[in-house]
């Protein structure tokens, strides 16, 4: 029965992504912020708490984290993690990744369909050629697509994530922490097959070490054997008197052909030597590229146990952070609700008294004003008397007038004017005074 519990399980058969690492200035940049908040006055924070001290905390706590992302994902460009695959995408931004890729594999079939033809006069002719091309082009402009998309939706994800709340960026770093973990395991699988590829090339170094010393060996016995023949050729050239003779000049052959294989057995015994301190040193260059690289797979094992058992507890801790900002939410809900509601009652039995008082008071203020209304129609009628006789005094202005002018005396019509009867007026044709002719209707009547 295997055991789920075993955190450092790695399975080397398991199928691995390799991923090109530029490290760069990577390690500076991922100093997390998080580092720098050694703040003294947490304890009194604490102690003099309030529910408003808490929404600058959690709006601190999202801006934080916040930062963090933008950091981890400048980190993933520069360490060349893929970007998708370590980030949490919604629908919107998957979609643009995904319709990228349908739309180059649609394009790479499209083109693969039309090179499939064969190069016959009659395919020709019904346009294979140009139909080659047309899907060439097409396939270039999805491939360009395609190298875009990822940029796209990560515009779109630091847009998105630019007014997430805290439970979205908590979400972001704890699918980023799984996604690590995944990571992590990979490379300790990548390690542990350059172990092994290195610990087969010290068995192949030390043999080939093994046979170069052998064949040096080898090599430093004949050459043993040709310093004793050379030598003894060239005491036989020494011995011969006639310098001119053959037997002086086959003499001299042999021991050029003498030390020419003794030169040659020198390079094979340098050579030998060489290859032998190569292999030697390379022996100790894998040995001790093998303690690193065991070591660095030792401390990965750590991390990814350490963070995948910390990102399943996390999550649960995550979720009572989010669920606690909620309830404190919803207690400063219903404490707005409670002091509305109390403000409210006070507000209608404010408004109730007041409406109780005001009627009062206008019921006090309509008797007290009646005096005052009869003292204003006082007044309305000594202003029309006034009025009145500033009327007349004009009318008399304007019967002299009238009088000097053109000679018509105007009183009369005035007087008369003044002593008609408004009631017995209206009784008449029109107020005309009856046994008066109606004046004829005349096209010359200006007033008509």
């Amino acid at each position: 029965m295997s055991d789920d519990f075993d955190l450092l399980e790695t399975n080397s058969n398991e199928k691995t992504e390799k991923v090109d690492v530029n490290w760069g200035k990577a390690i500076d940049t991922m100093k997390s912020k998080l580092s720098q908040e050694d703040d003294p006055e947490v304890r009194q924070k604490i102690l003099n708490a309030t529910l408003d001290d808490v929404v600058h905390m959690a709006e601190k706590d999202r801006s934080t984290l916040l930062d963090a992302i933008k950091d981890l994902t400048d980190y993933q460009d520069e360490v060349g993690i893929i970007f998708e695959k370590f980030s949490a995408l919604n629908a919107t931004e998957q979609k643009v990744i995904d319709d990228a890729q349908k739309a180059l594999e649609r394009a790479k079939i499209e083109l693969e369909d039309a090179e499939a033809k064969p190069d016959t006069w009659w395919n020709n002719l019904w346009g294979r050629k140009s139909k080659i091309k047309k899907a060439q082009e097409a396939l270039k402009i999805a491939e360009k697509t395609r190298a875009a998309a990822d940029n796209k939706a990560k515009a779109m994800f630091q847009e998105r994530i630019e007014s997430a709340d805290i439970q979205t960026l908590l979400s972001e770093l704890s699918y980023k922490s799984q996604a690590a973990v995944s990571r992590l395991k990979n490379r300790e699988v990548e390690i542990k097959e350059v172990e092994d590829k290195l610990q087969d090339a010290i068995v192949e170094a030390t043999k080939n070490h093994t046979k170069a010393l052998e064949k040096k060996k080898e090599v430093e016995a004949k050459l043993e054997e040709q310093y004793a023949l050379l030598k003894q050729a060239r005491q036989e050239l020494e011995d011969i008197a006639d310098k001119q003779s053959a037997d002086y000049a086959q003499a001299v052959g042999k021991v050029t052909t003498l030390e020419q294989k003794v030169e040659e057995l020198e390079g094979l015994k340098n050579a030998y030597t060489t290859l032998a301190a190569s292999k030697d040193s390379f022996v100790h260059k894998h040995n001790l590229t093998i303690k690193v690289l065991t070591s660095l797979r030792s401390n990965l094992q750590t991390h990814r146990a350490k963070l995948k058992s910390d990102t399943e507890e996390r999550l649960k801790y995550y979720d009572g952070y989010v669920v606690a900002l909620k309830a404190r939410t919803d207690q400063e809900f219903a404490a707005i609700l409670e002091h509305l509601g109390v403000k409210t009652d006070e507000h209608i039995g404010e408004t109730l008294a007041s409406m109780h008082t005001a009627s009062a008071k206008a019921r006090q203020d309509m008797m007290d004003n009646i005096p005052v209304h009869e003292k204003v129609m006082q007044g309305v009628y000594s202003s029309y008397a006034e009025a009145l006789q500033e009327i007349r005094a004009k009318d008399s202005d304007i019967q002299k007038n009238f009088a000097e002018r053109y000679g018509i005396d105007m009183k009369e019509i005035f007087e008369d004017y003044y002593k008609v009867d408004p009631n017995k007026a209206s009784e008449g044709d029109n107020g005309e005074p009856e046994g008066k002719p109606k004046p004829e209707s005349s096209d010359d009547d200006l007033l008509s």
